[in-house]
């Protein structure tokens, strides 16, 4: 009986998916049952403190907030928070446009913006594609042409240890660590932020820049912007191996499924996969 690799990667994605979502599930649900619990019971306090003021007046102030910060605009400080739509941002805002994280903290408010931010996404984002692309072939040269089998097994493994280590530090060590200086985070939500950026998930719960508090350098998230594009392209390279190492684990379990002793009738051992002249395994 022959297993389809098609069957088995499959398989395997639904199970992570139920793994998940499982493991999840159990570590946020209390947590925000508590958070919704402090909520409410602030809210309580808050009438009992200020008779003058009901339930329903309550939530509707409530529904300002949030429609404040869907539109952007951060309802605690007052007035003089600075702009969301300085260069500075606004460059930001744009690099999570052809990047496709896409924060969810920011978004254009006006009928032409939203038209321009359609048109903009739809040219930039294959054109940040290709620049990625082409931006991760010339990492690829600089590891020393490796998938031409210029250098032995040993020292091509060797370069690709390096290329992930040094990339490890440049893009997600050392912007945590300047991610807590200048925000205010612990290592891990730097950590965090760094890695749901790169990998384009976006969750927006941590955004740079966006403390209305603090008082940040003119290019601090222009900067951003730039650390995220080529830390892209190294997480692509990074991403894209990973994916050729399932592509091969996902051929091998498929052989030994194929040919184990209860599909095939065959007495072999898992690991002896019957081969012909040029070294392929047999149909």
């Amino acid at each position: 009986m022959i297993v389809p690799a098609d069957f088995v990667l499959a398989l395997a994605h639904f199970t992570y998916l139920v793994l998940g979502a499982t493991i999840f599930q159990i570590l946020e649900r209390e947590a925000e049952s508590n958070n919704r619990n402090h909520f409410q019971l602030e809210k309580l306090n808050f009438l009992a403190n200020y008779t003058c003021l009901d339930r329903s007046a309550l939530e509707k102030f409530v529904q300002v907030i949030l429609d404040a910060w869907e539109k952007g605009v951060n309802p605690s400080g007052n007035s003089t928070n600075p702009t969301n739509w300085d260069f500075s941002s606004s460059f930001f805002f744009a690099g999570t446009v052809v990047t496709t994280i896409g924060y969810g903290n920011l978004s254009p408010s006006t009928v032409s913006g939203q038209v321009f931010c359609v048109f903009y996404a739809l040219c930039g984002i294959p054109l940040n594609l290709a620049f990625l692309k082409q931006l991760g072939k010339c990492l690829t040269i600089h590891l020393g042409r490796l998938e031409k089998g210029v250098v032995s097994q040993t020292v091509e493994a060797l370069a690709v240890s390096l290329f992930v280590i040094t990339g490890s530090v440049l893009f997600l060590i050392i912007p945590p660590l300047l991610f807590s200086l200048v925000e205010g985070w612990t290592f891990g939500e730097g950590f965090y932020f760094s890695f749901i950026t790169l990998s384009t998930i976006g969750f927006g719960d941590y955004v740079v820049g966006s403390d209305p508090s603090k008082e940040y350098i003119s290019l601090y998230r222009s900067l951003a912007g730039v650390w995220i594009i080529f830390a892209l392209a190294w997480l692509s390279l990074i991403l894209n191996m990973g994916t050729k190492l399932i592509e091969h684990v996902v051929t091998f379990l498929t052989l030994i499924l194929s040919h184990s002793p209860t599909s095939s009738g065959l007495s072999l051992s898992p690991y002896c996969i019957p081969l012909d002249l040029h070294g392929r395994p047999l149909e």
